[in-house]
This record gives C-alpha cells, structure tokens and sequence, in this order.
C-alpha cells in the first residue's frame, strides 16, 4: 500500500460498511424497487438524445445509418451494462464508477474518475435544462406565449431583433425546481419520475406506430451515403463518428448503480434496473431513427425539434404539440437523473475525504445529501443559464466513454484481485466481454473529433490541480482520523 495515498485502494468491506463511520449521520434511505431502477434508467436515457441529437447526427454524419449507429452504441453499452451489473450487485455502495474505481485501481484514479462524471452528470444536466427550455419555448409558441427573448438563450446570443441575450431563465428555472425534488426524498422523486416515463414512452411509441404507416422506404437508399471525402461525414466514418456523438443519448442508464446503496434488494435489482432500462432505450431509439429517417430526408433534419417536425411533415400538426410534451418530460427525467448521480459521487468523495464534509451530511428529515445536491443544483443552474447547448455537449460523451472503460476495467482487475468475493451477478464471457466493452469504448472515443480530447485534457488537468491542491491532503487527514478511531 503506498505511503501517499496515490495508490491506496479502498477494501470493498470498508465500502460497504462506510455507514458505521458515520456517527451519528443519518444514512441514505433504502426504498427503490427494481422497477424504480428501470424507470430511472429509463428517464436518465431517454431525454435529449432521442428528442435532439437523433437529427444532428442524421443530418452530418451517419444519414439513415442513423439506425446503424444507435446499434453500435447500443452494443457498447451492453458490454458496460453487464460490468456495471456485477460491481452494483457485488458492491451496493453510493458512488457509482468512482466507488468502484477506488476499490481497484487507486485512490488518484478515483478522483480522476469523478472529476470525469462531473461532465457526465452535471453539465449533462445542465445541457438537457438548454434543450428542455428551447422545447418549452416552441410548445407555448403553439398557444401564442412567448418569453422576453433576452431571457431566451446564453449571453451574447443573436437574436431576432438584433439585440443580444441575457441568460436563459427558463433553462434554469428547471434545475431550481428539480433540485428542490431531489431533496424532498427518493419516494417523491421517484414517484414523479415513474409518472413522466410513462407518458414519455407512450408518446415515443405512438410516434413509432403513427410515423410507421407514413414511411417512405426510398428515403432509406442508400443506408450509408457515400462519404464526402471527410472522415466522419457519412460512409462508415460517419456511422462511427454519428454513434460517438449520439452516445450522449445512451448516457443515463449507469445512473442506476447510483442509486444501488438506496435499493432495499440492490443484489437482485441493480442488474434487473442497469440491463432492462438499457435494453428499453435502445430498442425504442433504432425504432424511432428508423421511422425519423424514413419520414424525412436525412438532410432536412437539423433542426432542434426532428421528431415534431417529422409529425408535421406528415400532416399531423396536432400531434407535434403531444410530440413536445413528450420531449419536455423526456428532458424532465434525464435532468432529474442527473442531478441525482452526482449528489451521490460528491457525496460518496466527500466521505472519502476528497470534498469538504459538506457534501457528506445527510438531511436528518428528509436522508438525502441535501446540502450537496443544492450546490449542485445551483451551479448547474447557473451553467445552464449562461452557456451555449454546443459547448456542454461537447465534452459529455467523450467522459462519459472515459468512465465506461474504467469499470470494464475495475471488473478485469477486481475478478484477479478478489477472486472470492461473493458475486450474486457475474459477466458472462469473462474476460471477453470487459475486453470488448473496453475496445468498444475505446472505437467511439477515437472516431470523436481531435478539439474534443483537448477538451477532455484540460478539464483532467483542472481536476488534477484540485486533487493534489486539496484533496490529497484531506484524504491522508480522513485515513489517519479513521485509523485512530478505530
């Protein structure tokens, strides 16, 4: 074990009694079933990259291959989803892919990993508030309401009238009144998450069922249009480079292993919410690229509202406000998911020592991180208010594949290094499946463009500052009070 902590690996027995070191802390409630797993995997996936993404990527990169690249993207992620499945039932602890990193690969890796799910959840969050707001502000044009347009978009926007925007109210507006859900309890929250899927799904199927009927099977000749000499922009390139940007879709249904320290059977349910949730989505997003892409030629469809506009093309005008509504509560339950990912990062580094102790305390009524999820929120809200939809998205799938490689990883490293430990799920194909969930993870992050890794280095760089400015420090202070308590 180093001296320095760099390498220092938490033993699983110590996360999962991570409770009793608490005190006189409350503990996180245990109250999610698994079909509350599945509706919030279901609510974190579908959301922006279904109602938002699905035209971008149809429109520059993949063309109908579309339905190629969700495949693609759908695939690794199962690989992942099998890994995540078997750390979230074999460890049950807040956390998530830093928990696991921490009891495999180090202590410093840890930490690089959550500063990573800060792009994944946060300025996900934040970047799905931005979508939801543009969807809002279309759905209360359809009744003739319109927002101050200087409150309508990040400053120094463009509009209309040639004046340039404040902030966007609305996009923040959303994170305030989800955050303060979020800290009420899981049982409120869940409640309302399990509503707004279901209306989200049925919407999305009627859209397949309708739209269905309306294809017309010439627009999908040829699946992968020829490449215009560009990497990336159509042909395979484009299929490759249309399933890394889409991936942000797919970003969500890992939330589940963060919720798997407050599941009352997290053994049985978290695999049960990780694999059906993601199943779900992907299944419903082939079905709607296909339809989408059969609607409307491919290079009609950047637009910020695909699906509305297919409805319209089809002339059924009406059912495109139902279409916005979808997306509203689409958008609604991702950020809601979130959200609540990273209180439970920060709150699990906190206990670790790595984050100040604040956003480890638990409310004593409501046994929710509350002090950590309203930091979170506030400055999510503020993000969401002042910076532009490209520039948050820009970065998610990129750490989001990041992450995905270590807990493939974490499952190779954790099956030679405790290889006894009871597994009540384990990866089938071992160690062929972490390995293609690597490679997989690996494809996507390589067919991204080169300023997106730039991206990623800075961001990591920041990151580290922090660490050995901080949290290093903090972590040896929080091991020898432990130890001496002990």
């Amino acid at each position: 074990m180093s001296t320095d902590g760099l390498t220092t690996r938490k033993p699983l027995a110590e996360i999962l009694s991570a409770g009793a070191r608490a005190g006189d802390e409350p503990e996180l409630t245990k109250s999610l079933s698994a079909f509350d797993l599945v509706a919030l995997g279901v609510g974190a996936t579908i959301g922006a990259g279904i109602f938002v993404l699905t035209g971008t990527a149809a429109a520059h990169y993949a063309g109908p291959g579309l339905t190629l690249s969700f495949l693609l993207g759908g695939i690794a992620c199962a690989f992942v989803a099998l890994c995540y499945a078997e750390l979230a039932a074999m460890v049950p602890a807040p956390g998530s892919t830093y928990t696991y990193a921490y009891a495999t690969l180090g202590e410093l890796c840890a930490w690089i990993i959550g500063w990573d799910l800060v792009l994944e959840y946060a300025m996900s969050a934040a970047t799905v508030a931005v979508g939801w707001s543009g969807y809002v502000r279309s759905l209360l044009g359809n009744f003739g309401l319109h927002l101050p347009a200087i409150l309508t978009a990040a400053p120094g926007t463009g509009l209309p009238n040639g004046g340039t925007a404040l902030f966007d109210l609305s996009a923040a507006a959303i994170v305030v009144a989800l955050t303060v859900l979020l800290v009420r309890g899981n049982r409120d929250s869940t409640r309302v998450n399990a509503v707004m899927v279901a209306i989200k799904v049925a919407i999305i199927l009627a859209f397949i069922g309708i739209g269905a009927a309306h294809v017309d099977v010439g627009l999908w000749s040829p699946l992968i249009p020829e490449n215009t000499g560009h990497f990336g922009e159509f042909g395979w390139s484009g299929v490759l480079r249309g399933a890394g940007v889409v991936f942000f879709a797919f970003i969500g249904f890992e939330t589940v292993s963060t919720a798997a320290g407050e599941t009352r059977n997290p053994q049985r349910d978290a695999p049960i919410g990780l694999i059906g949730s993601l199943v779900v989505s992907t299944i419903l997003y082939i079905a709607v690229a296909a339809v989408l892409t059969g609607l409307v030629p491919y290079k009609a469809l950047d637009v910020a509202d695909p699906i509305a506009k297919a409805v319209e093309t089809i002339g059924l005008g009406p059912f495109s406000v139902a279409i916005k509504i979808g997306a509203i509560l689409g958008l609604t339950t991702a950020a809601l998911a979130a959200l609540y990912g990273q209180a439970r990062v920060f709150y699990a580094m906190a206990r670790d020592g790595l984050l100040p102790p604040m956003f480890a305390r638990v409310h004593p009524r409501f046994r929710t991180p509350a002090t950590s999820q309203i930091l979170i929120g506030g400055v999510t809200a503020m993000v969401a208010a002042v910076v532009p939809i490209d520039l948050l998205g820009e970065l998610v799938s990129i750490g989001t594949l990041f992450a995905f490689m270590v807990i493939c990883a974490a499952v190779l490293i954790l099956r030679r290094s405790d290889p006894t430990r009871h597994r009540p799920f384990r990866v089938p194909g071992m160690p062929v499946v972490p390995i293609l969930g690597i490679l997989s993870c690996l494809g996507l992050m390589l067919g991204l463009p080169g300023d997106t890794w730039l991206r990623l280095g800075a961001w990591l760089a920041i990151g580290l500052a922090i660490y050995f400015g901080y949290g290093r420090r903090q972590a040896q202070r929080f091991r020898k009070v432990a130890a001496t308590a002990i």
